[in-house]
């Protein structure tokens, strides 16, 4: 990990950071990425998520869209580009007395292939990868950082908790209620002291799989620039002051309820869940509960009126999982249900388009209702799940997890050169 010179918004009082941030774009619906673009004219979603519908807009890509803008705003004084060098003290506080996560902007070195000093824990889209190493390559601009959670390292902590007793540099808090406060960091001796504490860990990816990997790629198409070997990474520690897991759900579009339940019935032991009332509300209010009880196991399906329970695989099932995958990854609700049930029992492929991901439950039920399908609700992996695949080498399916909090896009951009 270094520091680097940061490219931010010139103005860092809270309402206007506030305007011109937003989720990661993974994150960000159509509707809401019109929202934010209408909430400012320099909202980062132009360029996260730039859309040419403008005749003479850049080079007629949407990656050259974006470079287009950011080197406008660049040109007008929108962003500044910081004189010195820093590492970033960031800390997410969410609500109601949830413990705050606090972790370290910086610039983090692509990893050879053989090492594992950063290790992936989730498959990738090739598309979306091409997506963002076309973005990255276009506006030479690590728009949003990734982030890792790193083993546990009590130096990291100890300069931390000294640092948050200081005034913040920036400071804004999201729609969801979390408090970002950002602290920049230029004192040789602080940023020594986490460079080397960080040093004596390994990490895992927490989000951004996608945008590592078009880091990678963009670095082996671009390696003569030094700038290029690196990535823009927010570093938190695993456990107590880190992140937590929650699950990300599946909706299967055009699928009959009753001929997806009796397809599972062939693979899993099948039981309905009673709902106390009617319609999608009803359904989610249902659902949280049931996954919310820890002494409950398995997976969740609705088409927003009904919810079934699948528990106990069969041996056919399973036997459709991978077998030279660790015992860790076969036994995970979100194999048992990309593998067995999805791809196995319903024979669908798991593409963009024929397996939705829903980051909640009630945008899960709300999708398959729209969608006439069904949707599979499932329980989050744990940390230590994560942790254990990553470093057995294996992957878990594309969208399996959900690390939260999230850090906000748009506070700190890292220009690759320099």
């Amino acid at each position: 990990m270094r520091p680097f010179r940061a490219l931010t918004y010139r103005e860092h009082d809270h309402d206007h950071l506030a305007r011109v941030s937003s989720p990661a774009y993974d994150l960000v619906t159509p509707a809401g990425r019109d929202q934010l673009a209408e909430a400012h004219p320099h909202n980062i979603v132009r360029l996260i998520l730039p859309r040419v519908d403008a005749p003479e807009g850049a080079a007629g890509t949407t990656a050259g869209l974006a470079a287009e803008t950011l080197r406008v705003w660049q040109r007008e004084g929108v962003l500044e580009r910081d004189d010195r060098a820093a590492l970033w003290l960031y800390e997410l506080q969410p609500p109601h007395g949830v413990p705050a996560t606090v972790g370290w902007l910086g610039a983090v070195t692509l990893p050879s292939e053989d090492s594992t000093a950063v290790l992936p824990h989730e498959d990738t889209y090739p598309r979306a990868v091409e997506e963002r190493r076309a973005l990255l390559a276009a506006t030479r601009t690590d728009l949003e950082p990734i982030v890792l959670a790193h083993d546990p390292e009590p130096a990291v902590v100890e300069v931390a908790e000294t640092l948050r007793q200081t005034p913040a540099t920036m400071e804004v808090r999201d729609a969801d209620g979390v408090a970002h406060r950002l602290w920049r960091v230029t004192s040789p001796v602080v940023i020594d002291a986490v460079v080397q504490a960080l040093s004596r860990t390994g990490a895992v990816i927490a989000d951004g799989h996608h945008r590592f990997a078009a880091a990678r790629a963009n670095a082996g198409a671009q390696c003569s620039a030094s700038g290029n070997g690196a990535v823009l990474a927010l570093v938190t520690p695993m456990g107590p002051g880190g992140l937590r897991v929650q699950p990300i759900h599946r909706v299967v579009p055009t699928l009959p309820f009753a001929a997806a339940v009796e397809a599972a019935r062939r693979g899993f032991v099948t039981a309905e869940i009673p709902v106390d009332g009617t319609g999608p509300a009803a359904v989610v209010a249902a659902a949280r509960s049931w996954l919310d009880d820890p002494a409950e196991r398995g997976l969740l399906l609705t088409d927003g009126r009904r919810l079934v329970r699948l528990t106990g695989a069969s041996a056919d099932v399973r036997a459709a999982v991978p077998a030279e995958a660790p015992a860790a990854w076969q036994d995970l609700d979100v194999v048992l249900a990309h593998h067995g049930l999805v791809e196995h029992l319903w024979g669908r492929p798991d593409t963009v388009d024929s397996v939705l991901i829903a980051h909640g439950l009630q945008e899960a039920v709300d999708t398959a209702v729209e969608q006439a399908g069904v949707a599979v609700l499932l329980r989050a992996p744990s940390p230590t799940d994560v942790a254990t695949v990553a470093r057995a080498g294996a992957r878990m399916p594309r969208k399996s997890t959900l690390f939260v909090p999230k850090p906000r896009t748009g506070l700190v951009l890292r220009p690759l050169d320099g």
